[in-house]
């Protein structure tokens, strides 16, 4: 389902608290560091997906999300809207429950193919500001 209304938006982010962060860079001054950062203060599980680093925030980090050796729930994507077929597709493979697409990163086709699969789909929006918007 394609979700944008707050009801979804905050099931989503109270429910689904194992978050695969595709993208993740180790630089403190990006976006995807920042809410990485803010996941795991706020008591998520942050797992990395990023090829060329074997551990980012201390956490171990992953080539690919069929790599994570745990349950996913969320696959939060920080990449370019023509990158995320594929990051779709192995979201549907690993049975994560839901896909969100950072702010900027729009792809209809894709997300109505994810939501069709079953997974709830959020796209253009940041889980940060949304997570703060929604529970101070």
């Amino acid at each position: 389902m394609i979700i944008e209304d707050d009801a979804g938006i905050r099931r989503i982010l109270e429910n689904h608290r194992v978050v695969a962060l595709v993208g993740l860079s180790p630089k403190e001054d990006r976006p995807s560091n920042r809410v990485a950062r803010y996941l795991l203060a706020h008591g998520y599980t942050v797992i990395p997906v990023n090829p060329g680093q074997r551990e980012i925030l201390g956490q171990t980090c992953y080539p690919g999300l069929k790599d994570i050796p745990v349950q996913v729930d969320m696959v939060d994507v920080f990449r370019n809207a023509d990158d995320v077929p594929p990051v779709a597709a192995d979201a549907i493979a690993i049975g994560a429950k839901s896909l969100w697409l950072q702010l900027g990163v729009v792809n209809p086709a894709t997300a109505a193919k994810a939501a069709a699969a079953g997974l709830d789909v959020v796209m253009d929006r940041c889980t940060k500001i949304e997570h703060a918007r929604l529970f101070g």
